[in-house]
């Protein structure tokens, strides 16, 4: 069994709807009326159907918002360029690599992964990122020459300590 992440809490979800009632022939599905599967459909991945009728009216209230949430959700991103969620993405790739450098001790192998998943993002869509873009080049360049710093310095001081 899953569950569905609210705001309010997890609500549990049971990989096969139940019918929406006796009537119903085993193995159909509840109407979609009945389920959530039709605000949570996704063109890419089969979503799993919630028969609110098995909810308790608590649950059902959440889900309910939860699922009127993500619509709304889905809908102001759709509004947003794409190169604004990229761009938004990419940034948070700096900010992962700079919290793994500003740990103590550095976590230089998790901050590498995400200064090469930002450098690889930025490669890939060169020119197409729009105002952004150079910030975000500065950026990569500006956190790769921390991680140097820092590493150079992690070394020098494993070295010290090894000669010690």
């Amino acid at each position: 069994m899953s569950t569905l992440w609210t705001p309010d809490g997890e609500i549990q979800v049971g990989k096969q709807p139940q019918a929406a009632n006796s009537k119903s022939e085993p193995g159909t599905k509840p109407s979609d009326a009945n389920t959530a599967e039709a605000v949570l459909s996704d063109p890419l991945s089969e979503a799993q159907a919630i028969n609110l009728d098995d909810l308790t009216p608590e649950e059902r209230e959440r889900a309910e918002e939860a699922i009127s949430e993500l619509a709304k959700t889905r809908e102001k991103l759709l509004e947003i360029p794409a190169a604004t969620v990229v761009a938004n993405h990419a940034m948070g790739l700096y900010e992962l690599a700079a919290l793994h450098l500003a740990n103590q001790p550095p976590n230089f192998p998790e901050s590498s992964l995400a200064i090469d998943a930002l450098g690889t993002l930025l490669q890939g869509m060169a020119g197409r990122l729009g105002e952004p873009e150079p910030i975000l080049q500065e950026g990569l360049e500006q956190i790769r020459m921390s991680f140097v710093k820092l590493k150079r310095t992690a070394d020098a001081n494993t070295d010290s300590d090894s000669q010690s």
